[in-house]
């Protein structure tokens, strides 16, 4: 029995070391100082730290079980020599090496404002230990910022002075270079809500001290960490012996949605047929002669569907065979679509039909088509989704389509319109961090037939602030996006966007699309695209042209004098495990050559986190501050907030500067993210709803 303990103990051990209590910047750690610990894969954290007239507003993101980052936005103050303050944009990433063993604790390696001004710029290796099941123990070496105070010397080598240039860049001949100083901390949870800190901190604070923005009267740091709920927490800090510091922190597991799913109705059941012994006639097929049964059939499966939220756009119906192509227009989750028009077909057709063919369409596209036998639906329904992903057959939406396929009465044309409220930020303005505007935008959308579609959106700001920045664009090259300022300034009532589209399958695994109009908020012209993706392929391949003119201040009908073509061949691909690729590389649209790279962690509930950058052949100097464009990109499904079904999502991109190297157009209805939610890999993720 003692072995058996004692191996089990080993195991806990093994377990990743977790810790829902983040330091001042914002991943896991004590106070000030980093510790070996994670937060479960796939959180999502915020926090805002206030000491001494210095904000941090930090979000972090627990990339895999090992690797986690953050974005911060800090204001430092008496940086500058005329004492005023610094206001800064910096990343950090941690991984942990090893896990923490029985007689081992675990070790990670850090780097802290690693990109950019290096006002905090510090390296570091950290070990944790737990030491009861309520203790835990905490040493590290620190460099840079965090081996200022008590340094041991510089086992690596002198650190080279920090070469700032255009700001932007990675100093990696920095990295674990100069004096290393050690840190220590202890945490203690007092109880499931709070948690008591101390440590020994190897920071000096030397520009701050410098600046007599506060004094440093001792290296030792208090604290406590207060769980109001599983979401938010409250922490309160006393620190170097002089100062007082207070810390919000919010804690989001996409996983986890605020709201339980489920507030739809719920699915007709599947109807069974009599079986052909007991009822041989039902099952005769006589029915193909009379000329009244499609059409019967065909008005009672589009009704059942439109009051589930769908569209059935068109029908094929055979003595055994039906196709259906559906239109989805209400849940995020393609196979949930897909499973309720498969139970609205066993109640609808006649018991001689048993092959289900069930295309969806995205754009009026048919994109890919799942087929199953009805037999199996009417003996798998009460079974696990899984079991009917294995008997189900993927294919092309446009592969086998079957000839005789009739368009629904009434599916086209189609005018659809929205009045819906919208928001607009902006941030990182050192005259005003956070400005935001709000207002209404009014939306329509007229489509003529499959694939021809005619769209607008107008919007009128009713509160904000945007139009009071007073900063102008420093850029040294023509201002293809540094302008934002002007379009928010004049643009108000103004056209966002106005085209017409047209999307298309020219062979099986293509797909295209032109559009032509105003495209986006500051320019129009013309779009064209082609895409390879077959429908179980991780690759996906496509070539994008635009030419285009800049558009006037005012966002209405009259353009610049600036007009440039821009385009890209881009490759992506579906690593698995929620990780999704891209590169595109190509003509921007100040006319620079290079690539953007993207890499983004999604979940299968709509969540997506993202992080991109992009290199072309403009000069640092030219792009000006930041060196090259860069951003992190937040995707949020509006069902995870409501509880109820919806295809919607808010999305956004955050950047630390807009600047014109490296700028793409923005024109919405692009191939890939059109396509993809209809095609294997996406719905076999989400197939577990296919019954709800």
């Amino acid at each position: 029995m003692a072995s058996i303990a004692a191996f089990g103990a080993i195991v806990a051990y093994a377990d990743p070391l977790l810790s829902d209590n983040p330091g001042t910047f914002g991943l896991p750690g004590l106070i000030d100082m980093p510790t070996a610990e994670s937060v479960p894969e796939g959180m999502i954290g915020a926090t805002v730290f206030r000491f001494s007239g210095g904000l941090r507003v930090t979000a972090t993101f627990q990339v895999t079980d090992r690797l986690q980052g953050a974005f911060r936005y800090s204001r430092v103050p008496g940086v500058f020599t005329n004492g005023s303050a610094l206001y800064d944009r910096s990343f950090d990433v941690q991984y942990r090496v090893l896990d923490e063993r029985r007689l081992r604790p675990a070790i990670a390696i850090g780097l802290r404002d690693f990109i950019g001004t290096g006002v905090y710029s510090g390296e570091y290796v950290v070990a944790t230990k737990t030491i009861t099941p309520r203790l835990r123990a905490t040493a590290g070496l620190g460099w840079g910022r965090l081996g200022t105070n008590g340094d041991i010397g510089s086992p690596f080598g002198s650190r080279p002075a920090l070469n700032i240039g255009e700001g932007g860049k990675a100093n990696t001949d920095q990295w674990f270079r100069g004096p290393a100083a050690p840190f220590l901390g202890f945490a203690w949870d007092f109880n499931d809500k709070l948690t008591l800190k101390a440590e020994y901190s190897s920071d000096a604070y030397p520009r701050e001290t410098a600046a007599g923005t506060f004094s440093r009267d001792s290296s030792v740091n208090l604290g406590f960490d207060y769980h109001i709920n599983k979401s938010a927490s409250v922490s309160g800090y006393y620190l170097y012996g002089s100062e007082v510091g207070l810390q919000f922190n919010l804690a989001i597991d996409p996983r986890k949605p605020p709201v339980p799913s489920g507030l739809e109705t719920a699915p007709l059941p599947v109807r069974p047929r009599p079986s052909p012994v007991s009822d041989p006639a039902a099952w005769a097929t006589d029915w193909t002669a009379d000329p009244e049964v499609h059409p019967g059939v065909q008005t009672a499966v589009a009704k059942a569907m439109e009051k589930d939220g769908m569209v059935l756009e068109s029908m094929a119906l055979s003595a055994t065979r039906a196709e259906v192509r559906l239109r989805n227009q209400k849940y995020l989750a393609q196979p949930q679509a897909i499973g309720r028009t498969a139970r609205i077909l066993t109640r609808a057709l006649p018991p001689s039909v048993e092959t289900l063919v069930i295309t969806s369409t995205a754009e009026g596209m048919p994109t890919s088509s799942v087929t199953l036998n009805r037999r199996d639906v009417e003996q798998l329904e009460s079974e696990e989704s899984l079991a009917l992903l294995r008997k189900a057959e993927f294919s092309d939406g446009i592969a086998g389509a079957h000839p005789g396929l009739v368009p629904t009465e009434g599916a086209y044309p189609r005018f659809v319109w929205s009045l819906a409220p919208y928001g607009e930020a902006s941030v990182f303005d050192p005259d005003d961090p956070f400005r935001a505007d709000f207002g209404v935008e009014l939306a329509g959308r007229y489509e003529f037939a499959p694939g021809l579609i005619f769209s607008g959106t107008v919007r009128k700001k009713i509160v904000g602030n945007l139009d009071d920045s007073t900063r102008v664009s420093d850029s040294t090259v023509y201002h293809v996006r540094s302008d934002l300022v002007e379009y928010q300034k004049q643009g108000d009532p103004g056209i966002h966007d106005l085209t017409l589209a047209w999307y298309t399958r020219p062979a099986p695994n293509l797909y295209g699309r032109v559009t032509v109009g105003l495209l986006e908020r500051m320019y129009g012209g013309v779009s064209g695209e082609i895409l390879w993706k077959p429908v179980d392929s991780r690759l996906a391949l496509g070539v994008e042209v635009n030419h285009v003119k800049q558009r006037d201040f005012d966002t209405l009908f009259t353009f610049r004098d600036y007009e440039t073509t821009t385009g890209h061949v881009s490759a992506y691909y579906d690593f698995g495990k929620g990780f999704m690729g891209q590169v595109d590389v190509g003509r921007y649209l100040l006319g620079d050559w290079g690539a953007t790279f993207t890499l983004d962690r999604e979940f299968a509930n709509g969540w997506k986190v993202g992080a991109y950058a992009t290199f072309t052949d403009l000069s640092e100097a030219d792009f000006g501050e930041g060196s090259f464009d860069k951003g992190v990109r937040l995707t949020i499904p509006v069902s995870w907030t409501t509880g109820k079904p919806s295809t919607n999502k808010v999305s956004t991109v955050i950047k630390p500067l807009n600047r014109d190297g490296g700028a793409r157009l923005d024109v919405d209805g692009r191939l890939y993210d059109t396509v993809r939610s209809t095609h294997q890999g996406d719905m076999q993720i989400q197939w577990g709803r296919f019954w709800r």
